[in-house]
């Protein structure tokens, strides 16, 4: 008969090893051989430990269940066989347990790797570090940013940026922070909020990093253009009626002399109030070109997307600019890579940008001996084509390098300071950007990324 029974068992075993002690103690004054008292003797030590490893089996159980939890090992169930239906309770307590424990552990597992998603695919490049500066998190777009594909401490970002480390770590928490940086072809700038909070004895500090140049910069964009619109059109409104009648007393003017020239030939007068007439109609003619100029940063079309091979496009440059610029001593260089490069934009603005930007070359180096003018095309370290136009020139002031995207600024004597407006507006509209590094005295790159 198979026993089931935990207490049944322990009554048995107990009264078996009171038996064998009494056997023993019972054959000791006897004159039974020395063999068989020490078979009694081994037999009394086996029942004590089998005893005590049978009542023990519950707190071997219990140990397992309590290191299961301790550890996150929640893959065995616990199952008891042959002790009874008094410890059914036991066992599906301690499953009831584990199932809990194990939904719970499975949750939050979930829950992590979630929330590990979101941060990686926010487009805000996230830094989360302790007081000493090591790194806990450090996602995708932070990466992309500073173009590490991993950091374990902040000190590192002093080899991207001294201003922006030093920035970061002396933001507290709560507060925000604007930093502008000029990294290889490109200005960066950042904005930076920061938050301080405790995970159990550790201190950590979020600071969320947002490079709003383009923001910053379409913003801009749209004020000029919306000014521009009101200017635009008050002038043109006011100008355009006295181009108008300036144009009709002139004609109205030479009728008169020629029906009359006997008599007005010599009188000044007449020759006074008839040039004066013409001044007015050429320069109210002129203001009008010059306003419908800056009417075109408001009324460029869309773009028309075509796949195209650099290496057309720069041939037309070449043809277009060869004899001009050798007239000049000016050298022109051309390069690709890969040879095979194309771009997927509007070809006909592309052009008409790096046209000006040629021209603006050619204008900087009028005064310079060997000078050389260089277009370039490749890959970006972000894997997307990019051309340049450097020349050698005298270089762009740095307080004038900023304003060189705005309407109206020009720092040539008879420039109307649309161009470069034009040409941001122009790689705005194809998703693209363009950017300007300057060095005093030794070279001069405008950066056009798609």
């Amino acid at each position: 008969m198979k026993l089931k029974s935990f207490r049944l068992q322990c009554v048995l075993r107990v009264l078996l090893l009171s038996l064998t002690i009494f056997g023993f103690f019972y054959t000791l004054p006897l004159n039974v051989p020395l063999g068989v008292k020490v078979v009694i003797s081994i037999a009394i030590i086996v029942e004590v430990v089998f005893l005590i490893l049978y009542v023990e089996r519950t707190n071997r159980m219990l140990t397992t269940f309590l290191n299961s939890i301790r550890y996150s090992e929640f893959s065995s169930s616990f199952e008891v066989k042959g002790l009874g239906s008094s410890f059914d309770v036991l066992k599906n307590s301690f499953n009831n347990v584990i199932n809990d424990f194990q939904r719970i552990s499975t949750e939050r597992e979930i829950h992590y790797h979630y929330l590990k998603n979101v941060v990686e695919h926010v487009a805000i490049a996230l830094i989360a570090f302790r007081s000493n500066g090591d790194v806990e998190i450090y996602n995708k777009a932070a990466k992309l940013l500073f173009r590490m594909d991993h950091l374990r401490n902040v000190n590192s970002l002093r080899g991207f940026s001294q201003k922006l480390y030093g920035q970061m770590i002396s933001l507290r928490s709560g507060e925000k922070a604007m930093v502008k940086i000029q990294q290889h072809d490109e200005l960066l700038q950042l904005a930076m909020y920061a938050t301080e909070f405790k995970l159990m004895d550790r201190t950590i500090i979020l600071v969320s990093i947002q490079n709003i140049q383009s923001e910053l910069e379409e913003q801009e964009l749209e004020a000029w253009q919306k000014l521009i619109r009101v200017l635009t059109h008050e002038i043109m409104n006011s100008i355009t009626p006295i181009a108008s009648l300036s144009s009709t007393v002139n004609q109205m003017l030479e009728e008169i002399h020629e029906e009359t020239q006997e008599n007005f030939a010599c009188d000044e007068t007449f020759n006074d109030i008839s040039s004066a007439v013409r001044t007015i109609e050429r320069r109210s003619s002129g203001l009008l070109k010059f306003v419908q100029s800056y009417r075109n940063l408001t009324r460029i079309p869309k773009p028309n997307f075509t796949i195209f091979p650099v290496r057309n496009l720069f041939d037309n440059l070449h043809n277009l600019f060869a004899e001009e610029l050798q007239a000049a001593g000016i050298d022109l260089a051309i390069k690709i890579v890969p040879e095979e490069l194309e771009l997927t934009a509007d070809e006909s603005m592309i052009e008409q940008i790096l046209i000006n930007l040629i021209q603006n070359a050619k204008h900087a180096l009028r005064d310079r001996d060997n000078g050389k003018i260089g277009i370039a095309a490749f890959v970006g370290q972000n894997s997307k084509p990019a051309i340049q136009v450097w020349d050698n020139g005298p270089g762009i002031l740095e307080d004038v390098i900023d304003k060189i995207f705005i309407p109206f600024f020009t720092t040539k004597p008879s420039g109307t300071g649309i161009g470069l407006a034009l040409a941001r507006q122009m790689m705005r509209l194809q998703g693209g950007t363009i950017s300007v590094r300057s060095v005093m005295g030794v070279e001069t790159i405008f950066s056009l990324r798609f």
